[in-house]
Parts: C-alpha cells; sequence; structure tokens
C-alpha cells in the first residue's frame, strides 16, 4: 500500500520520460514529461521549505484545474504541508470562511471568479504564489520559483495517518465543513477504486479534467488514479474550446455530472442533422461519439447527483453507458459504482467497490465503513461526532439494497417536508418523474405546510423554444399523465417557471452545482 507521495516518487523514477500532464494552450497542448513534472514539484517543495512554516501547515489552492495544480499538491505533499483546496466558483464569503477557519498561511493562486476580491479574502500576511492563469499580485510565481530554486533533495515517507488534504465540503445548508483525509486514503481507495472502474486496455489510460479538482470526485477519479495506474491527464482551456479539446484527448476514461450530461447531450442535438430516432442508427451513433471526442471512452461516468433515465437512455442510445456511482467527500469516492458488464439501471449506483462495507439503518439511512473515511470535520467535534458512529458514516441520505445487492438512492432524509395534510414527500423522487418530461433543466420540489408539493423549475432549451400556449398544453398533458401513476398525497397540481436559471453567481447552487433548496424557496417566494 503506498501513499501518493511514494507513488510520486516510483513515477519520477520509472517513468521520467513519459508524458504526465497537458495542458490545452486552445490549439496546441503543452506536455510535461514526469521529469520535469519533478523538478517542478522538488523546487516548489524547496520554496515551500524556505518558508520555515511549522509542519502539516495549511496551503490553500484557489484555481481552475491546470497542470500547476497538480504540481502544487505534490509539492505541498512533499513538503509536509496539508492542501487546502477552493472551488474556483467560490463566492467571496466562503472564500474567506475557509481561509480563516483552516489558518492557511500560504496560498496559491490561479484562475478564480472572485480575484476582484482577492484583497478582502486573503490576510496580507499570508505567501502567496502564482500559478497558470493568475490575474492578482503575489510574491512570487510557479515559474520564478522553478527558475530561482534547487529541487528538494528528499523523499519522507509520510505517516498514513496523518492529514494530506482538508476537502471543504459545498455548504449545502451552512458553512463549509473541512473534511480531513489522510495520507493512506487514497493508498486504500485509489487501487480498489480502479479493480471497478479502470479495466485494462492497450497502452496507458487517458483522463480529462476540467470538473474542479477541489471536489473529491475530480481529485480521487482523475488525478489519484492517473497517478497510480501511470496515466496522462489533460486539462482544459475552459467551454469555448472543450469539446475540440476532448477530441483531441479521446479519453479512455471520461465523468460527469448530470447537468453537464444534458448540456453534452444539447450540443450534440445542435450539431448532428438528425431526428431522436435517427441518432440510434449506427452511423449516427457513431458521429455522436465523435462530436463528444469518447469514441474510445472505455468506462463513462455520472455522479454527484441523480442523473435521469430520459439521459441515460439517450446516452445508451448512442452506445455510451452512463454507470452512475455515489460516494462523498467523506469517504474519497470510496463508496459504490455501477461496475458490471451490463448496461446500467437508471437510478441505481451499483454495489459497494472492494473494501466498503455498506448497510442502511432501521429508518433508511445509508452508511458506510471503510479504511478510506475520514478523520473527522477539522474543529468540529460535535458535528463529527453525529456522523461518525461506531466507524459508520452516516450519510443523512435515505436508500434501500436490492437482492441483488445493489443500492438506490431515494432521497435526502433531512430533505423530506410534511404537507398540511399530514403527508411526507420525498423531493428527489418527485423531481426524477419531472425530469422524465424532458422539458426542464432545473427542478426544485417543495410544498412544506401546503396542501401538495409543487415545483419550481427552470426550462431547458428545446422548452425555451416554444410557445407559450405550447408550452402550457405540453406541461399539463404531461402532468395529467404522470399525476395519475401517483398517490394522491404526492401528484403536483402546479409548477411554477423561474424566470432566471440557477447558478453559482447568483447564489442558487453550491459550487459542486447542488440546490440550495431554502435559498431558491425563499428567492422565488413571490412567484407562488
Amino acid at each position: 500500500m503506498k501513499t501518493p507521495l511514494e507513488m510520486f516518487y516510483q513515477r519520477e523514477q520509472e517513468n521520467a520520460g513519459e508524458v504526465f500532464l497537458r495542458q490545452s494552450l486552445v490549439g496546441s497542448w503543452q506536455d510535461y514529461r514526469w521529469a520535469e513534472v519533478s523538478n517542478r514539484v522538488r523546487c516548489f517543495a524547496a520554496y515551500f521549505k524556505s518558508l520555515n512554516l511549522p509542519a502539516e501547515s495549511r496551503i490553500a489552492v484557489f484555481a481552475r484545474n491546470c497542470a500547476d495544480w497538480v504540481v502544487t499538491d505534490f509539492a505541498i505533499m512533499l513538503a509536509g504541508h496539508i492542501s487546502v483546496p477552493l472551488y474556483p466558483g467560490q463566492d467571496k464569503d466562503s472564500s474567506k470562511y475557509i481561509l480563516e477557519h483552516s489558518g492557511c498561511l500560504a496560498a496559491v493562486l490561479g484562475d478564480f471568479d472572485v480575484n476582484e476580491h482577492i484583497a478582502e479574502i486573503l490576510d496580507n500576511s499570508v505567501h502567496t504564489v502564482a500559478i497558470h492563469g493568475c490575474t492578482v499580485s503575489t510574491d512570487t510565481s510557479l515559474e520564478k520559483i522553478v527558475q530561482g530554486f534547487e529541487p528538494y533533495q528528499g523523499c519522507p515517507i509520510p505517516d498514513p495517518q496523518s492529514i494530506f488534504t482538508m476537502l471543504y465540503t459545498s455548504g449545502t445548508t451552512g458553512n463549509p465543513k473541512g473534511v480531513m483525509l489522510r495520507h493512506g486514503t487514497a493508498a486504500s481507495s485509489t487501487p480498489r477504486m480502479q479493480q471497478s472502474l479502470m479495466p485494462a486496455i492497450n497502452g496507458r489510460h487517458r483522463l480529462f479534467s476540467y470538473l474542479p479538482l477541489s471536489h473529491a470526485m475530480e481529485r480521487a477519479m482523475v488525478e489519484m488514479n492517473a497517478l497510480y495506474c501511470n496515466g496522462v491527464i489533460a486539462f482544459s482551456a475552459g467551454m469555448a474550446s472543450f469539446f475540440q479539446e476532448l477530441r483531441d484527448i479521446q479519453p479512455t476514461v471520461f465523468a460527469s455530472v448530470p447537468r453537464l450530461w444534458v448540456k453534452f447531450k444539447e450540443y450534440v442535438e445542435a450539431n448532428l442533422a438528425c431526428t431522436p430516432e435517427q441518432v440510434k442508427q449506427p452511423e449516427a451513433a457513431a458521429e455522436a461519439r465523435r462530436l463528444l471526442g469518447l469514441n474510445e471512452a472505455v468506462r463513462v461516468l455520472t455522479g454527484s447527483a441523480p442523473c435521469s433515465p430520459d439521459i441515460h437512455t439517450w446516452f445508451a442510445d448512442i452506445g455510451l453507458a452512463l454507470r452512475e456511482g455515489y460516494s462523498m467527500t467523506e469517504n474519497f469516492c470510496d463508496g459504490c459504482f455501477w461496475s458490471d458488464e451490463e448496461n446500467p439501471i437508471p437510478g441505481c449506483v451499483g454495489r459497494p467497490a472492494i473494501g466498503v462495507d455498506l448497510k442502511i439503518t432501521s429508518d433508511n439511512e445509508i452508511c458506510f465503513r471503510s479504511d478510506a473515511l475520514m478523520t473527522g470535520y477539522y474543529k468540529e467535534p460535535e458535528k463529527t461526532a453525529s456522523v461518525l458512529v461506531d466507524g459508520w458514516y452516516h450519510t443523512g441520505d435515505a436508500g434501500r439494497i436490492d437482492e441483488h445487492g445493489r443500492l438506490w438512492v431515494t432521497g435526502r432524509i433531512g430533505e423530506t417536508f410534511k404537507t398540511s395534510k399530514g403527508k411526507f414527500i420525498q423531493p428527489v423522487a418527485l423531481e426524477g418523474r419531472l425530469m422524465e418530461s424532458g422539458l426542464f433543466q432545473q427542478i426544485c420540489v417543495f410544498g412544506h405546510g401546503k396542501d401538495q408539493p409543487l415545483a419550481f423549475v427552470y426550462l431547458n432549451d428545446k422548452a425555451r423554444l416554444m410557445s407559450l400556449a405550447d408550452l402550457n398544453i405540453v406541461i399539463a398533458e404531461f402532468l395529467a399523465t404522470m399525476n395519475s401513476t401517483l398517490p394522491s398525497h404526492e401528484r403536483v397540481p402546479r409548477i411554477i417557471v423561474t424566470p432566471e436559471e440557477w447558478t453559482i453567481q447568483n447564489g442558487l447552487l453550491t459550487p459542486t452545482l447542488k440546490m440550495k433548496r431554502k435559498v431558491i424557496q425563499a428567492h422565488f417566494e413571490s412567484l407562488v
């Protein structure tokens, strides 16, 4: 069992001449072989050592994904410190909270949304370093460090029980919580994740990094998987060049989230002149995969939120089976995956990974146990004790295990609400049914204290092109059909179309694109 730092030592020795990181420059690629990665990491570690920070100091990484992000991560580990990644889309207040709560003594800055507020967010005593994409003033830069520092020569072996990173949760219901993960976490979880998700291929696996590396899913499935399997990571320059970059790279393993799968489908439909029936034909399906750059993908994964059945079906029709997974920051994505070879069943997240225990409590709560669990929430012992009980992590999600040992997530226990009739409603289940209409991009079911559940929705591109009269007819027909299959207390008599999309920028989504339900309800209350 090797920690990430020990795998770094192995790669720099055994794979020095092989490309590890590829940075898109829009129209061309800058490749970094392991020898160059090693040099940059070791020079950066020497810089951190020169600051004479206390051992295990927290160092922030506030940047969009790039090759320098991974270099930074290894350098922080090598210098004996703890990385604290922030989402590049993090708002000003939560950014300031994380930096202050974690007590960061240094910050590595790249491209992030609130750079104009950096003086308000970051105390001027914090050491700052610029990496790829940085536009704010800093004390120095990675490029200057590589030119000015000799590589650190040490190869310390970290204690597997010591902390290597603190990943802050997205803050759906309050302040983000700092999840403390050990050097031994990735050492345990990554090899068994690869058994489930990384089939053997001819050549090296190619991974494409664009979801935030500050999120456990990208950190575990892309950065750590590539490190342990000797894969290649390519970094996108942004949405303007995204699909061309995918076609350039042809990833062998690719992961996304439901909201983006909808966008990918819309991209194909806008660029492929054929009907929904025609796209199922072999030639059209192959062209759809080519447009997406996924012709060589042997594993296509979806997670972070439930993926609607119509999206599953559409991608299966073009030859891409979306394999759903379910895990969380607190177990570093060491949860359940659809690893069976047969086509996934929409709504089912598969079986636990090897070495992971799963149970459902008497009140239907999903619990995990494995050696990849967090040690706790930083500075929050009471919250830690409420979720880590006798070695089990209590997720707060409701679910069931079927006769094949597969997990079905049925909702969030804390999101269940009671109508004025005394009936309990699971909003996630109703949102899944409403998504089957093919009309809505975003859905939030609510109704605490009301006679029946209602729904706020934001229309998708297809629905926004329809006339108001036609849209009303289609929605009414869909609701009538859907409601006829539901118990009377679950029927949705009305939906409310919101005039604006729900985004991170307007505060209605978390940095991981999760809905802030209470905020959405308050924001649009006047429409009810």
